[in-house]
């Protein structure tokens, strides 16, 4: 019924959030990955993650990348 009224329907788990590999996977001694900045965890737990939780990882990944820029220019 909602979707006859034209109410938005969608929760945050439904989000389509799209993987930031570019395909350049090598791990550091951290085990994060210098291409897209996810932890092996992170990268494991991407396709079982909601929206939400996916949003979460790439924040995470967004500082992470901030942080190795700013020690290593």
């Amino acid at each position: 019924m909602a979707k006859h009224l034209g109410l938005n329907t969608k929760s945050h788990s439904d989000i389509s959030v799209d993987s930031p590999c570019v395909r350049n996977c090598c791990l550091d001694q951290d085990e994060v990955c210098l291409g897209c900045f996810r932890s092996l965890a992170e990268i494991l737990q991407w396709n079982r993650a909601t929206g939400a939780e996916k949003q979460a990882i790439l924040a995470q990944s967004l500082l992470r990348k901030a942080s190795r820029q700013t020690k290593f220019g």
